[in-house]
């Protein structure tokens, strides 16, 4: 069976279906006969840029918060590469906050 990753990302909710989208194309959420599956939670995304960042929203030392939605998508392993590199493209953070992580969406043998 091949081998399925999760990816998690937080994006402003603003652009949270652009970035599903972009995923979708890219691959993510393909399960069985389906396509363009994913998980959504809102919640509220906190940071302060140092300096050196070239923030998209809010100003260098001064905390923020922003409304985010979590995603979560599951992809084929092998598809990494892709996945993330269409995230990055999507996303409009300078640095995306993301994680990938191993999933087992085998189903149960027959006893």
């Amino acid at each position: 069976m091949e081998e399925f990753d999760c990816l998690v990302v937080y994006v402003p909710t603003a652009d949270a279906d652009g970035l599903r989208s972009a995923l979708a194309e890219a691959g993510a959420g393909r399960l069985g006969n389906y396509a363009a599956c994913s998980f959504s939670v809102d919640g509220m995304g906190r940071f302060t840029p140092l300096d050196g960042a070239e923030p998209a929203i809010g100003s260098v030392g001064e905390p923020e918060q922003v409304p985010e939605t979590r995603i979560e998508a599951i992809y084929p392993r092998r598809e990494r590469n892709v996945i993330v590199r269409a995230l990055i493209a999507a996303h409009p953070y300078e640095t995306p906050a993301f994680m990938t992580f191993p999933v087992d969406i085998s189903l149960p043998s027959e006893a």
